[in-house]
């Protein structure tokens, strides 16, 4: 992907005493008093802040919080707590300034934070008027906010339009670096590991990658539906019977493109869905009529883990099984550390797959690990995200 580094802008000279905004994701959490319970992002966005304050640039920094209603602030909606920790993270004053769309006053070396963006009428929809205003408050825009990188809003897509300057800021290019390299130009065998509930909620997913991957590695109620599609009993585990034939589908794409969809071959069954219910180990064909699939099997485990060690490319989203219950965690434990020992680039993302990581302490030996759910399912399933789009047609102008 060819897009403008922000880092590059720096280096360069381009950012001093210049007006610097930046889109960044402090979306974080907060309890009913207001005060911020994980401040991951917010330590996140500090590499780019400090590398806009150091280059000598006037720098602004905006994002949203919660839901707001556009037009409508309640103090449960402000970025206020959100200033006062990027001060101390900073160690200088971090102002928050609100009605800010019709001018900022900053100046180079200092930094200010923009009221809660979604509080702007036209935000969401990226009105015209307003991404123009938004383009005229900056010389340069950055980019730094995956999370919000598949939806084209007026703070991420509207003003990179219209600013003189438009780039990547160092997570989001890290980002689109990392997804170039496993899904653009991958290195082969590139194998994907899509798991959760439902086939319907990632089928788009499935058929998006079945076109591109060597091998495609399914889990949980998924792996349950194309089980079921290939003749296999799950008893009244959690599957889709009106998707099987989308299933089927999937894998017979696979098989024409020589491709595979490695399905288990020994599950780890329970009768009931409960952290202390007893665990049985099971080939396929034994599954009985009341029995749940709850994990894969230690045959199966073994299978993908060498498949894992053998993978140039792995593309991870979705733990095999139900790992917060002990007894149903072994597969998805197994997988994590042969994609963990793997000489291949892995890339990882989505909500539980960053908890079964953090869970086993891998996170050092995956390649990389994906900040944005929605948005690297949507690239997962082939869509161009608005942010990579405009920015490399900005880069390309």
């Amino acid at each position: 992907m060819k897009f403008i580094r922000f880092a590059d802008v720096c280096a360069q000279g381009g950012a001093r005493n210049k007006r610097v905004f930046i889109r960044a994701d402090l979306n974080v959490p907060q309890d009913d008093a207001g005060r911020i319970t994980e401040d991951t992002r917010i330590r996140a966005s500090i590499p780019c802040i400090r590398m806009a304050l150091d280059a000598g640039a006037a720098v602004m920094v905006t994002s949203h919080l919660g839901r707001p209603t556009e037009g409508e602030f309640k103090p449960e909606d402000s970025l206020n707590p959100v200033a006062e920790r990027l001060s101390e993270l900073l160690g200088t004053p971090v102002p928050l300034q609100a009605d800010w769309a019709d001018g900022v006053q900053v100046a180079p070396g200092q930094v200010v934070l923009l009221e809660n963006c979604r509080l702007n009428k036209g935000e969401k929809k990226n009105a015209p008027d307003l991404a123009r205003k938004l383009g005229a408050l900056c010389d340069i825009f950055v980019h730094d906010a995956f999370g919000t990188a598949h939806r084209a809003e007026a703070t991420t897509y509207g003003i990179a339009e219209h600013a003189p300057v438009a780039c990547a800021g160092p997570l989001l290019a890290a980002e689109m670096d990392a997804i170039s390299r496993a899904l653009a130009q991958p290195q082969r065998p590139l194998v994907a590991i899509v798991a959760g509930s439902k086939v319907s909620t990632k089928l788009t997913i499935l058929k998006s990658l079945a076109q591109r991957v060597d091998q495609l590695v399914v889990g949980g109620g998924i792996a349950n539906t194309f089980l079921a599609a290939a003749g296999h009993p799950i008893g009244k585990s959690l599957a889709e019977p009106a998707l099987l034939d989308e299933a089927r589908a999937v894998m017979q794409i696979m098989q024409a493109r020589g491709a595979s969809v490695p399905l288990p071959t020994d599950v780890v069954v329970a009768t009931r869905f409960a952290a202390d219910a007893s665990a049985t180990i099971k080939p396929v064909a034994e599954v009985q009529a009341d029995d749940l699939i709850l994990d894969v099997g230690p045959d199966t485990a073994h299978d993908l883990a060498a498949r894992m060690a053998q993978a140039g490319t792995i593309v991870w989203n979705g733990p095999l099984g139900v790992f917060e219950f002990p007894a149903f965690a072994h597969g998805t434990e197994t997988l994590a550390r042969a994609v963990a020992a793997s000489p291949a680039f892995s890339i990882a993302g989505g909500g539980d797959t960053l908890a079964a990581i953090a869970q086993y302490g891998i996170g050092d030996e995956v390649s990389y690990i994906s900040t944005g759910g929605g948005a690297f399912l949507e690239v997962l399933e082939g869509k161009t995200l608005p942010a990579f789009e405009v920015l490399q047609r900005r880069a390309n102008a």
